[in-house]
């Protein structure tokens, strides 16, 4: 490139607008530094090898890195977008614009970047393929509540972290065809999900029973099954139930679907996130968004603690105050009981695991020690008879 393209590129580059937040990440930023550079060629040099090094979180690829910063922006277009409302000529011509400059820069070689540097010895090497991102953006536009826009797009479990919603980025991916019994169970998960998913009313679930029996599994594998279909999770800790509103709040507007997922729930009667909860299971205006339930795991069938105490407190209407804190449960529109297996189940899962995992064990001499160590355990579970399994391995 010459110095004159060089600096029309800067131009074109600096002028973006609606996808701004492009210029805000390191190797954009760290292009338009390069292209700026009015210095001699060591300098110059310093800030090509500055950009190549940014482009490492995205395989040294240059057009990757536009692909996943493009897809992934939030901006007032695809809000528009996302809304089904007509955006004004201008804003369409200036998205039209930028994809064409991303495109353009898709083109851009090392050589061809480099051109205008005088110096013979090695330079610093980074990919590039030429992509259609015109085209590649359509495409989401026309898919945006399955794709999603923003921190939504880039993964499919997330976290709340001082307020803000985060990505997993070592989400379990474990899938339902990885489980071995309770069947009917998961079941209703699937298809309370594919209600969700398809804009039938779908419940609030609380997934009860013994530790150990996959409650938590499910949900993260329902929420795996349908990511295709634009169904996103959240994960909340009890303690971060203040925090629902927020999250609502949040996700309100969003064409995706959420499961907000709050692990092994359980309450004492003084606890202050108790009205929390209730008030988003019972859907008031603050702590409800349409395209969200709450799915919760507990290994308790009443998800708030009760002591012989509570029943003996001087409260004028202790009836009511002890029924309304042990029916939180019920204000679930599903619950699912996940108990611990039987010894024919616990041993047919020891069975279907071996056989995946390879194991050669005489199936007399496998029953007996998978009993052994589900005694030594303290009781049979899934979550026993894979760690049985894993120590055979």
């Amino acid at each position: 490139m010459t110095a004159d393209s060089l600096k029309d590129t800067a131009c074109a580059v600096s002028a973006i607008s609606v996808f701004r937040n492009l210029l805000d990440m390191a190797p954009m930023s760290s292009f338009l530094e390069y292209l700026s550079c009015d210095g001699d060629d060591r300098q110059k040099l310093y800030l090509y090898g500055k950009f190549v090094n940014s482009l490492a979180p995205y395989g040294c690829c240059f057009s990757d890195f536009l692909y996943k910063a493009v897809c992934e922006d939030e901006n007032v277009y695809i809000k528009t977008a996302a809304k089904k409302q007509t955006p004004p000529d201008s804003l369409e011509k200036n998205v039209k614009a930028e994809l064409e400059l991303c495109s353009k820069l898709s083109e851009i070689t090392p050589e061809c970047l480099c051109k205008s540097i005088s110096y013979d010895g090695y330079i610093p090497l980074f990919e590039n393929h030429e992509t259609d991102f015109a085209k590649i953006y359509a495409d989401r536009i026309g898919g945006v509540e399955k794709y999603g826009y923003g921190i939504f797009a880039s993964a499919v479990m997330f976290r709340v972290e001082n307020g803000e919603i985060k990505p997993v980025r070592s989400a379990d991916n474990i899938s339902v065809d990885s489980f071995v019994g309770y069947e009917q169970q998961r079941q209703q998960v699937i298809d309370n999900t594919q209600a969700l998913v398809e804009g039938r009313p779908a419940a609030n679930v609380l997934l009860c029973g013994d530790a150990g029996t996959g409650k938590s599994s499910t949900v993260k594998a329902a929420a795996n099954m349908f990511a295709k279909n634009g169904v996103r999770l959240i994960e909340l800790r009890k303690d971060q139930l203040v925090d629902i509103p927020l999250v609502m709040g949040k996700i309100a507007d969003n064409p995706l679907k959420f499961i907000l997922f709050i692990d092994d729930l359980s309450f004492n009667k003084n606890d202050d996130n108790f009205s929390m909860l209730k008030a988003a299971l019972e859907g008031s205006a603050s702590s409800k968004a349409e395209n969200a339930v709450i799915y919760a795991t507990s290994n308790r069938r009443h998800i708030v603690k009760e002591t012989f105490t509570d029943r003996n407190d001087d409260d004028v209407h202790r009836n009511d105050t002890v029924q309304e804190l042990i029916s939180l449960s019920d204000r679930f529109g599903l619950t699912v009981y996940f108990e611990k297996p039987p010894k024919q189940l616990y041993l047919e899962i020891i069975h279907e695991l071996a056989y995946r995992h390879n194991v050669q064990c005489d199936r007399a001499e496998l029953d007996r020690r998978a009993e052994a160590f589900a005694l030594a355990k303290g009781s049979r579970s899934p979550r026993a008879a894979e760690q049985f399994i894993r120590s055979l391995m």
